[in-house]
């Protein structure tokens, strides 16, 4: 037995230890929730990303700029773009988030983002972290919020993932205690179990839902889940009117494909692997990932994104400006509706709806067999100048 590496491997688990504890302390002296009512200009950054990113970010821009003009015009709302957050920057300064970059972004407000790269084995970049998760870490953007909807098959889903602890917070901490011996580590915190799961459940009130399922491996995690799920059971009793379950993440996987007991899913919180997991799963029903967006929430700051990669075959085949933007733009009616305007986020997201699964005028593929990224705005803009839009949206619900 090697007691030389135990004694190194109890000297990387002590400084873990001590690094969640002082996270710990942060998180219970976290600042209020910001009030945007209040702040003038709401400043929103616009991050191009990796691959097929810049692309898609541009048409995102685009809808932006189109449902907030009066906004911008009047200086209430300030759009800027963020460069320097590539893989090749950020593989020359050996940085999830470059100091600069991470500079600017703490300027805004809330920031639009698109698909970034994480190398993985056999990649010609340096085993950075991801973006994605160091900006969540950083900003303390502790809930990824996916919606998902398609009225035709009876889906109307909510998943608030954890996105600060659980396996991925400390997936670049791991250890290799022997050639024959690895460890990886799984957090979870009162503080971080208790802010999602109040969230998941505060959402479920305001919007008369009536009814929180909370997704873990607690009968065989039982340390980490179990702990988030007790917590989800004791909030749970202080809001009496809402039903509560629970199920475990393997058979909730199935039971998304099961046409008689998905549709009596409707808000859904869970740890991070697990949130992963099943939203990508859940955005299958809609389209693909490719129409899915996602929100990252914190009391300061908040983070809006495409929650698929950076295809970066696409632009190496040079079809990066077929690349679909719904995504990233479904994503930016999540932004609008958190900074205050919920009724145009709402159109955008019929817009989307009619658009993608109703009317069809232009088919996103990929390739020059369907249309452009910004031709799809261009239809998605079109839509929304039309009058009777909700009408429109509301009929083809009926028709279902």
């Amino acid at each position: 037995m090697d007691n030389s590496a135990i004694e190194k491997a109890k000297d990387h688990f002590g400084q873990i230890i001590k690094d969640q504890l002082s996270r710990v302390e942060a998180m219970k002296k976290a600042a209020d929730w910001i009030d945007y009512s209040q702040v003038k200009p709401i400043i929103v950054g616009v991050i191009g990303g990796d691959g097929i990113g810049p692309f898609i970010a541009k048409e995102s821009r685009h809808i932006l700029e189109f449902l907030l003009q009066e906004e911008i015009e009047k200086g209430e709302v300030e759009i800027r773009d963020i460069e320097g957050l590539t893989i090749e920057n950020r593989s020359k300064h050996k940085k999830a988030i470059p100091d600069d970059v991470l500079e600017e972004i703490k300027k805004c407000h809330v920031t639009l983002k698109g698909p970034t790269t994480t190398p993985r084995k056999g990649d010609p970049w340096p085993n950075i972290e991801s973006a994605n998760v160091a900006m969540r870490r950083y900003l303390d953007l502790f809930a990824n919020v996916r919606p998902v909807s398609v009225p035709k098959e009876g889906i109307d889903w909510m998943f608030f993932r954890e996105n600060t602890e659980g396996a991925y917070i400390l997936g670049s901490k791991g250890i290799n205690v022997t050639d024959d011996l690895a460890f990886d580590f799984k957090v979870i915190t009162t503080q971080g179990a208790e802010r999602i799961i109040r969230l998941a459940f505060d959402y479920d009130q305001k919007n008369k839902i009536n009814r929180v399922t909370i997704v873990t491996k607690a009968n065989v995690i039982k340390t980490t889940d179990g702990k988030f799920l007790d917590i989800g059971y004791k909030i749970a009793e202080e809001y009496p009117e809402i039903e509560c379950d629970d199920w475990y993440i393997d058979i909730m996987t199935a039971k998304l494909v099961d046409p008689k007991r998905r549709t009596q899913f409707r808000v859904v919180v869970l740890p991070n692997l697990y949130g992963d997991i099943l939203t990508d799963e859940a955005a299958e029903f809609q389209g693909g990932v490719g129409t899915a967006g996602s929100a990252n929430i914190g009391k300061q700051y908040a983070m809006f994104e495409a929650i698929h990669g950076s295809a970066p075959r696409m632009v190496k085949e040079g079809r990066a400006q077929y690349a679909d933007p719904c995504s990233m733009i479904r994503a930016a009616a999540l932004l609008i509706s958190h900074i205050g305007y919920p009724e145009r986020g709402k159109n955008l997201e019929m817009a989307l709806d009619i658009c993608g699964q109703y009317e069809k005028k232009l088919v996103l593929t990929g390739r020059d067999t369907g249309c452009t990224g910004a031709e799809y705005a261009n239809y998605l803009m079109e839509t929304l100048q039309n009058p009777g839009l909700k009408d429109k949206w509301e009929s083809y619900i009926k028709q279902l």
